[in-house]
């Protein structure tokens, strides 16, 4: 147990210099995600700025392991059978025994994904847990979603916001949907640009040279990066591809995940084995960006999807979904990217027909990236938590009777980025 410190608050009043933080991080393993890779950066350049942070592990394992900073400090419990299959659950009875014995100022939620592990936390430790920074890193409008599980999703919602302390929001659009959907004041959310690169990795992506016009001695390359995942719909991107695509264009899908073998499948249905490949996972994805000409995505839903980000960096104009309401913004209103409604195959196959007029991004254009790196994040969330570590933890029984009166109170009004109650094929 690490020895006990006089908390924010009480050094606040007493005039002193604040603390080191002590920060515990959930995360379910190490397996590929952009969630938990974000988290784990954000964690080194956090200790390198002299804090002390924990990383809660469920499972010691995954297939990012090899890159996970060596630097950082984990934390987990032995298990003598796997836990992959009740992985939350897991993570629950870990994060739970971590915060009981360690002294914790705050906890970084570093995504949706976990949001009911810290709930949980609420309700079990009360007053007795630490006040939650969450990072909302998926669109809370979820016009994907039925009507019916679109009112249960905002009403999970309308607990987190009872139950969890701040939220942060990842680009300027998001912020209003949060303030939105979740039906909180604005200054309970703080805008910190996603932290999807390093400093490093952007000089480096950003160095990638591109041609300037659409190469007339071959076919295009597109490119796919990400998990193999429901929320990615990339049987809607596949058919977009054979649908729009021409004989010599092709197309490479990175990433692993549960969809690989219908999609896989589903090329071989369509006959396009010679032009859509699947890499599979890979270590270092960048010098795919370099042989690709435009990125494509087809996702359901995201929040400031970090693979946009690499791709602008790296010179790769983004034919995307409107999957979020920061793509507008993250695409520069068109000068880095073609939008296109979400689950509508006739209008990405379209932008893919079309894709040698779009114009290439020059350097300024490229530039844009910069704003999401790991150097410019990380201070502004010592900040927000600071400021969360520093204010009086919540008498108990306060949160859980805040909820019921949250949740009794209904739903936020429906967005007007939901234009219809259908959900969208893939």
């Amino acid at each position: 147990m690490r020895p006990p410190t006089a908390d924010a608050a009480g050094r606040e009043r007493l005039g002193l210099m604040p603390a080191p933080l002590r920060i515990a991080i959930p995360i379910h393993s190490f397996e590929p995600g952009g969630v938990e890779r974000v988290a784990l950066n954000l964690a080194s350049a956090w200790r390198a700025a002299g804090h002390d942070v924990r990383v809660v592990l469920g499972r010691d394992e995954g297939a990012d392991r090899s890159r996970a900073p060596c630097d950082l400090d984990y934390w987990s419990l032995p298990s003598r059978i796997s836990t992959a299959a009740f992985e939350t659950l897991w993570m629950m009875w870990c994060l739970f025994r971590y915060l009981r014995r360690e002294d914790t100022d705050v906890v970084f939620c570093a995504g949706n994904t976990y949001a009911v592990v810290c709930v949980v936390m609420r309700l079990l430790i009360r007053r007795r847990c630490p006040p939650v920074l969450v990072k909302i890193s998926n669109d809370l409008y979820r016009c994907d979603l039925p009507p019916g599980y679109r009112h249960l999703y905002h009403l999970w919602l309308k607990v987190q916001r009872a139950m969890l302390d701040r939220f942060v929001a990842l680009a300027g659009p998001m912020n209003r949907e949060i303030v939105e959907t979740l039906g909180i004041t604005p200054d309970r959310v703080v805008t910190i640009c996603d932290p999807a690169l390093t400093a490093e990795r952007f000089a480096k992506l950003s160095g990638i040279p591109r041609e300037q016009a659409a190469p007339l001695h071959r076919g295009l390359r597109f490119l796919a990066v990400g998990r193999l995942a429901r929320q990615k719909n990339l049987p809607l991107l596949i058919r977009a591809f054979v649908g729009g695509s021409h004989a010599s264009d092709t197309l490479t899908i990175v990433g692993d995940g549960a969809e690989r073998g219908k999609l896989e499948a589903l090329v071989a249905a369509l006959a396009m084995q010679d032009r859509v490949t699947f890499a599979g996972h890979v270590v270092d994805p960048d010098p795919f960006y370099r042989r690709a000409d435009f990125l494509l995505m087809s996702s359901d839903y995201e929040g400031v999807p970090a693979v946009a980000i690499e791709a602008i960096a790296a010179g790769l104009p983004v034919i995307a979904t409107d999957c979020s309401s920061s793509m507008k913004t993250l695409l520069g209103h068109g000068s880095r990217g073609v939008l296109v409604p979400v689950g509508d195959v006739s209008a990405l196959a379209a932008a893919i027909g079309k894709a040698g007029r779009i114009p290439r991004l020059d350097a300024a254009s490229r530039s844009y990236a910069e704003t999401f790196t790991i150097e410019c994040a990380a201070r502004k969330y010592l900040a927000a938590m600071r400021s969360l570590a520093a204010r009086p933890r919540q008498e108990p029984g306060s949160i859980s009777r805040r909820a019921a009166a949250s949740v009794a109170s209904g739903v936020p009004p429906a967005s007007t980025r939901c234009q219809s109650d259908k959900s969208p094929s893939a």
